[in-house]
């Protein structure tokens, strides 16, 4: 039983350590983590229901999955090959371009949430 513990934590670990090399090296990724503290702060401060901070960490976790898919991706892709090719352009190409999907999402959420309560103060 204490073996699939050990296994369990290991595994988080291991995720941690992704989560934290992501925000280490990608710019992007520190941008994202910026605005969801703004986000966080935002949400505190109006007083966000229930419904309304489900579809704000859903915005969150939604661009954080794919910034880490996409630079993924990235990675594979410079392993693969350090000389240019057209191909793998636009492999990285189509994953940032489901980041930017994705932010558009999260902004226009961020918009339906926030705009209304600025509007009336």
């Amino acid at each position: 039983m204490m073996n699939v513990f050990n296994k369990t934590i290991a595994s988080f670990a291991c995720a941690f350590k992704g989560l934290a090399t992501l925000i280490k090296e990608e710019r992007n990724a520190r941008i994202h983590l910026i605005a969801t503290v703004v986000v966080i702060i935002a949400g505190v401060y109006f007083k966000l229901n229930l419904i309304e901070w489900c579809f704000i960490v859903f915005a969150i976790g939604l661009v954080f999955i794919v910034e880490t898919i996409n630079t993924v991706i990235e990675n594979m892709m410079d392993y693969q090959s350090v000389k240019k090719d057209p191909k793998i352009a636009k492999i990285k190409d189509l994953a940032a371009a489901a980041v930017l999907i994705a932010a558009i999402v999260a902004v226009a959420i961020a918009c339906f949430v926030f705009l209304p309560k600025i509007w009336v103060i």
